[in-house]
């Protein structure tokens, strides 16, 4: 009978995580998670300068951009512009706590800017009445804060 070898010598060493060690899995649609969440956070920024309401008055058309709708408006700029903060701010290696999870962060950045276009493309405000058709850029804002969910859920399942 042989004893067992608890040191095995012949074993190639294990390396150690270091900073050169990536956590995030390489190629794939899993990893196209980040990339989406900061391309839609951009347009998302962006979206609040494009025409959200357009119409006509008395001899008049008009277009009214986001910015100009209230309180909403300027917060979906303000959510978008966290969103490229988060991504950017990971991109320069400053990482959150672990019991903040990132893309849950951007997933609920994503479901707060999808509630504030839904208000916005239900309800026009009444300080923009002669305009009352919606303009392309609601729906830009729309398409870009389903963007930031999709990439949420994305990083979601590459973190799993």
């Amino acid at each position: 009978m042989e004893t067992p070898d608890f040191f095995d010598l012949d074993a190639p060493e294990a390396r150690a995580p270091g900073p050169a060690a990536d956590p995030r899995p390489a190629g794939g649609i899993w990893a196209a998670g980040e990339r989406i969440a900061w391309i839609a956070g951009l347009v998302l920024a962006l979206s609040s300068f494009m025409d959200w309401y357009a119409g006509s008055g008395v001899g008049v058309k008009l277009a009214v951009i986001g910015w100009h709708t209230g309180v909403l408006g300027k917060l979906v700029f303000f959510v978008g512009l966290a969103v490229v903060a988060l991504v950017a701010l990971r991109e320069a290696g400053f990482e959150l706590p672990p019991t903040v999870p990132e893309s849950l962060l951007v997933l609920a950045l994503g479901a707060l800017a999808l509630i504030f276009v839904l208000i916005r493309l239900i309800s026009i405000p009444d300080a923009v009445l002669p305009a009352d058709g919606r303009g392309i850029g609601i729906y830009v804002s729309l398409l870009a804060a389903l963007g930031v969910v999709l990439g949420g859920l994305l990083r979601a399942a590459e973190e799993l």
